[in-house]
């Protein structure tokens, strides 16, 4: 099961076939390809996503979605998507923890949310699914291990230059996912 809202790409070979929810591209992948000859990758992560494209559109769409069945009352905010998970930390950390206001749980919450919009793990962030996606897509391609150092080097002009004799479309998603300035 995954996410259906979540943002993805669908490749057909080299060419953008569809971009958008999930859900709408796997009804569009669903109603005008074969299975198997296409790649929908993560727009966040750029992870590839293995769908089950059997069936009409509707009947893969229905298999993104989880049945509604009513989850088990535990710890933590289910109806704010809250998750309950342990934490393994030092008894100074815990300590520093308690001290905070609203606690352990809004401290770290915190914390998650003032790394996310660093811009050093942002950089990260998109080196790595920049990486993920190319190494599905174009590892096999002339330049593609030149093209990597560079990503992960942070040279943006050399990422550039060593791909842009690639297809335009793998090219253009490759530095959307990448976010080099």
């Amino acid at each position: 099961m995954h996410d259906a809202s979540i943002p993805v790409t669908a490749f057909e070979g080299d060419r953008r076939l569809a971009r958008g929810t999930l859900a709408d591209v796997a009804r569009r992948v669903a109603a005008a390809t074969e299975p198997g000859a296409v790649l929908v990758f993560r727009d966040d992560d750029g992870r590839a996503l293995d769908l089950d494209l059997r069936g009409t559109p509707d009947d893969v769409v229905a298999r993104l979605i989880p049945a509604a069945e009513p989850a088990p009352r535990g710890p933590g905010r289910p109806r704010l998507g809250v998750t309950a998970r342990e934490v393994t930390l030092l008894p100074r950390h815990w300590e520093w923890l308690a001290r905070q206001p609203g606690g352990a749980s809004v401290a770290l919450r915190k914390l998650v949310e003032a790394a996310q919009r660093d811009p050093a793990e942002q950089a990260r962030a998109g080196r790595d699914a920049a990486y993920r996606f190319l190494t599905a897509m174009a590892g096999d391609r002339q330049g593609y291990e030149e093209a990597t150092r560079a990503l992960f080097a942070g040279d943006a002009d050399g990422f550039r230059r060593r791909i842009e004799d690639w297809p335009a479309d793998v090219r253009e998603h490759a530095l959307a996912l990448a976010r080099l300035s």
